[in-house]
């Protein structure tokens, strides 16, 4: 909670521009959890100094220029951008290899599941940008729907509970178990449907074989 009331405090004073600024820097492994931040704007538009809807967009706007500069470093300078001193810190061999490896496997979909993973969010959208396999719009496209998943709901949480930081951060746990679930679903979702097409694909061959 006072890590919350710290962002409010300082939010309060810079309004849109603090909430856009820190969002961006979490896209880059900023050690501030991104949810924590959306919902200390949705908190400051509930104690009347911001509208809740434009913060709505001005979150949405920082999330996604954070990710989409962290995919144009990679597109763009690929694994030699693995020197500069901020990637090097976050970004070990070992880890950027066991992202390539599952981004191989599932592409686009990594993108979407690396959303709500604070700790690997950077290396797969970096990744991303790396591969080769995956378009700058069909990424914006696919973390923009992640995105449009977690961002209202802690915006409007914060908005809603601003006064009553008790309450707020029971809500935002379970807003954070609720988000949680939907992913997963839409994982298991995911991982069923390859299962069925791979089982589809392979009859003809065993209707051949006979």
């Amino acid at each position: 909670m006072d890590f919350l009331q710290t962002l409010v405090t300082f939010f309060m004073q810079y309004g849109y521009f603090a909430v856009f600024g820190v969002l961006i820097l979490c896209g880059f492994g900023l050690p501030v959890p991104e949810d924590i931040s959306l919902t200390a704007g949705g908190v400051i538009s509930g104690l009347g100094y911001t509208n809740v809807h434009v913060m709505f967009f001005v979150g949405m706007a920082g999330v996604l220029i954070g990710d989409s500069f962290v995919f144009w470093l990679g597109s763009h300078y690929g694994e030699r951008a693995l020197k500069l001193p901020i990637l090097k810190s976050l970004l070990h061999p070992e880890r950027f290899e066991k992202v390539q490896t599952q981004f191989k496997k599932y592409g686009k979909w990594v993108v979407f599941v690396g959303r709500f993973m604070p700790g690997l969010r950077m290396p797969i959208f970096f990744t991303a940008g790396t591969s080769g396999q995956i378009s700058f719009i069909r990424f914006l496209l696919t973390d923009g729907f992640a995105a449009s998943i977690s961002v209202p709901v802690w915006v409007y949480l914060g908005f809603y509970g601003a006064h009553n930081f008790d309450e707020l951060m029971k809500w935002v746990r379970q807003g954070q178990t609720a988000i949680l679930v939907i992913v997963s679903v839409v994982v298991i979702g995911f991982l069923l449907f390859l299962w069925k097409k791979k089982r589809n694909e392979s009859k003809p061959e065993a209707t051949i074989s006979q």
